[in-house]
């Protein structure tokens, strides 16, 4: 099972994150877990557009934007995140 959700989270890193409308947010950098569980909890974004800059996302300590992943509603091609989710 574990074994799984690895591969099911390398497979994310690089995908491009878009919201439901269609606006371009960046990169998957990296992946946040909950230590205690393993739980996903924020994807790090790596080349964030414009757009989020505007968000007020979360950040981590070395100033890299977060998105929960709680908001994620789909993963394909895309990650596609609910922007209502995430403010």
């Amino acid at each position: 099972m574990m074994e799984k959700e690895k591969n099911y989270s390398k497979e994310l890193l690089g995908k491009t994150i878009v919201s439901k409308s269609g606006k371009k947010f960046g990169e998957v950098g990296d992946l946040v877990f909950e230590v205690g569980s393993g739980e996903l909890i924020h994807i790090v974004l790596k080349n964030p557009t414009t757009y989020t800059d505007k968000m007020e996302l979360e950040k981590n300590k070395d100033e890299q934007q977060l998105i929960p992943f709680s908001a994620v509603i789909a993963t394909g091609d895309f990650i596609v995140v609910s922007e209502e989710d995430i403010i």
